[in-house]
């Protein structure tokens, strides 16, 4: 009887060994694990900055609407609280009811803020921010601004180039499931808030900005053209003030960056300003008209509006092709193209923008005979219309070439802190 005894004891002392263990050693190991097993994390999205035209006028929005969870035993009144929760939300009797029989009830919606403020303060109401962008006049600059992708980032425009400023950063939370794994039984615990993104000023101008796209409309009504673009800038400090681009058949690609063309007659005034920066004419130099054709280098130039002779200034003033070839032929292969390059031709103008193309401006090595003739009327090269228009603000700048911009102002998240301001940035003085 002693024997059974004692293996009675030892037996109970080993059971009372392996709880010990379990409990002591195992004990948190496992508790963490079945925890794990009824919780998960969850990303909260990040504010994305605004995007405001430089008056304030806003162009992309983040805005909040909101999923509803509802703890019916955090209530203080269920009956009262009730009445204010369905109707603000719009649940049916019978759907409240169902509410009230769960541990947790969760209402999808969405539910503007407007719908939700009188919830705030309801005990057990808890509120779930969803952002979505919102562009309140997807007509403005719309290639310009840009999009986001699927994936909340930005896919194209100011929205791509500018993600890093405007996404902010996600924080988390942890929800607690129910014991199916299948939906959540309480509020979320933040664990890291999110960080919201910069708000940007831009240096549109959206009043500019319609103006220029009426404009460009119209004339691509009346022209019945495949396309075109506006580009404004104030050539005192390289702010884009508005930008339009429209094909004919309604599409708004950002054609002032990405596509080239030659520049024909608007390049006149680029060989003027060398020759006049270079001294190699003056105010009272004519040369003659040829009666409006021309034979040179086995090629024929000919004027629309034939005149006998012509200044600079009456080249410039009719358009001569005659003219601005005879008296380009001053300037020396090297200068010409020097010129041309330093007035941000066959470059990147360096704007902030996710796609632009260079154009086209070969060195002398690469002419021919014709070549000179040629650039001086605006062919042999190709530009884009942010060049054009970057360039013609030189002119208008006594010949200082700014760097163009579209942002004109960073500032915190709602607040009025400003972390960078535009100054005006020179590039290079062109001609003096």
């Amino acid at each position: 009887m002693q024997v059974v005894e004692f293996g009675v004891l030892v037996g109970l002392a080993l059971l009372v060994g392996r709880a010990a263990q379990v409990q002591i050693l195992h004990g948190r190991r496992w508790a963490e694990e079945a925890q794990a097993q009824r919780t998960e994390r969850i990303v909260l999205q990040a504010r994305r900055g605004t995007l405001s035209d430089r008056h304030g006028t806003p162009l992309a929005v983040t805005q909040e609407t909101y999923h509803v969870g509802i703890a019916p035993n955090e209530l203080r009144d269920p009956t009262a609280d009730g009445a204010l929760i369905s109707r603000r939300l719009g649940l049916t009797a019978r759907t409240w009811q169902q509410a009230l029989r769960r541990r947790y009830a969760y209402f999808a919606g969405p539910y503007s803020a407007l719908e939700v403020q009188p919830l705030r303060s309801v005990r057990g109401v808890h509120l779930e921010a969803v952002l979505n962008r919102f562009y309140p006049d997807p007509a403005v600059a719309r290639a310009t601004i840009g999009r986001l992708g699927d994936d909340g980032l930005g896919a194209s425009g100011l929205e791509r180039t500018l993600d890093s400023l405007l996404a902010g950063r996600a924080g988390a939370a942890v929800v607690l499931k129910d014991r199916a794994g299948r939906e959540y039984e309480s509020p979320a615990r933040v664990i890291a808030p999110p960080v919201p993104g910069l708000d940007v000023v831009l240096t549109l101008d959206a009043e500019l900005q319609e103006i220029a796209q009426r404009a460009l409309d119209d004339a691509l009504r009346r022209m019945d053209a495949d396309g075109g673009d506006v580009v404004m800038l104030d050539p005192g400090t390289g702010e884009v003030l508005a930008l339009a681009s429209r094909q004919r058949d309604g599409s708004a690609r950002p054609s002032a960056f990405t596509d080239t063309f030659e520049p024909g007659s608007l390049a006149k005034i680029f060989a003027a300003a060398a020759l006049l920066s270079l001294r190699r004419v003056s105010s009272t130099d004519r040369v003659s008209g040829e009666g409006g054709k021309w034979r040179v280098l086995g090629r024929t130039i000919t004027d629309d509006d034939p005149q006998p002779s012509l200044t600079l200034a009456d080249a410039i003033r009719v358009s001569s092709n005659i003219a601005i070839a005879k008296f380009a032929a001053r300037l020396t292969p090297e200068e010409q193209y020097v010129t041309l390059r330093d007035f941000g031709f066959g470059a990147f103008t360096g704007i902030e923008f996710p796609a632009e193309a260079t154009g086209r401006l070969r060195p002398p090595s690469e002419w021919t005979r014709p070549s000179a003739a040629s650039l001086a009327m605006g062919y042999e090269l190709s530009v884009t219309p942010i060049q054009v228009a970057m360039a013609y603000g030189a002119l208008a700048n006594e010949g200082l070439l700014l760097q163009p911009t579209l942002i004109r102002e960073v500032r915190s998240a709602g607040g009025p802190g400003v972390r960078y301001r535009h100054r005006p940035e020179p590039v290079r003085r062109v001609v003096s």
